[in-house]
């Protein structure tokens, strides 16, 4: 079994190719335009959802079969198609190219695999089995949709401008380090669920700072 390497890949405005235009095909697809990539599918046929998708214009569609050649200029493709076959010589054509490529249903062909994944705005839960039970990484997925809300999605956008006054505002390192370590706490996600998880105003941010440090200088005194 393969050792895998989770990575999070930077997919924006890079062309990812998908062949294949089932329902397997329909779940990378999508991923790839929540990743903000350039998709390109070839298949004869897609379903309702993916024409829906090109008509939208958030994708290319090639209507027709695979053919050698067609991963050039490529950064990630996804071997979908109902035909093993086809799929085996997606992959064959995207290791010559050093090309990134997944194998719907022979993961072991391809370079890497898809995780069941949970998306929060900012933050992102990948669940993978290695390939040895994609349902169990979807049922853990479920698990932590549970413990894991909408609220997070708030908390990341809070925690990201925070992350940033600090930075802005506080010069002395030490001082900095300290305010950094108590945003990314439990404290702040406590005080937006009091809030009822309403976003914070750059003013609110300012005030958290001025009092936290002010909590610094208190206890030197």
């Amino acid at each position: 079994m393969p050792k895998y390497v989770p990575v999070m890949l930077d997919c924006e405005e890079r062309v990812c190719m998908v062949i294949g235009g089932g329902h397997v095909a329909e779940r990378k697809i999508g991923e790839l335009l929540a990743g903000s990539a350039l998709v390109t599918v070839i298949s004869p046929s897609v379903t309702p959802v993916l024409r829906q998708y090109y008509e939208q214009g958030k994708l290319n569609w090639l209507s027709r079969t695979y053919a050698d050649g067609d991963l050039e200029g490529a950064f990630m493709v996804h071997a979908a198609s109902d035909d093993r076959k086809v799929n085996l010589d997606v992959a064959k054509e995207a290791r010559a190219r050093g090309i990134l490529v997944n194998v719907a249903d022979q993961p072991e062909c391809g370079s890497f695999i898809h995780p069941s994944v949970l998306r929060r705005g900012r933050l992102i839960i990948a669940v993978s089995t290695s390939g040895a039970g994609p349902l169990a990484a979807k049922a853990i997925r479920r698990k932590l949709e549970h413990d894991y809300g909408a609220e997070y999605e708030v908390y990341l956008d809070v925690l990201y401008e925070m992350r940033k006054a600090i930075r802005l505002q506080v010069n002395d390192p030490a001082a900095r380090q300290k305010l950094l370590r108590k945003a990314g706490g439990e404290e702040v996600l406590k005080l937006l669920r009091q809030s009822a998880f309403k976003p914070w105003s750059p003013e609110k941010i300012k005030q958290w700072i001025n009092n936290n440090q002010e909590e610094k200088e208190c206890g030197q005194s």
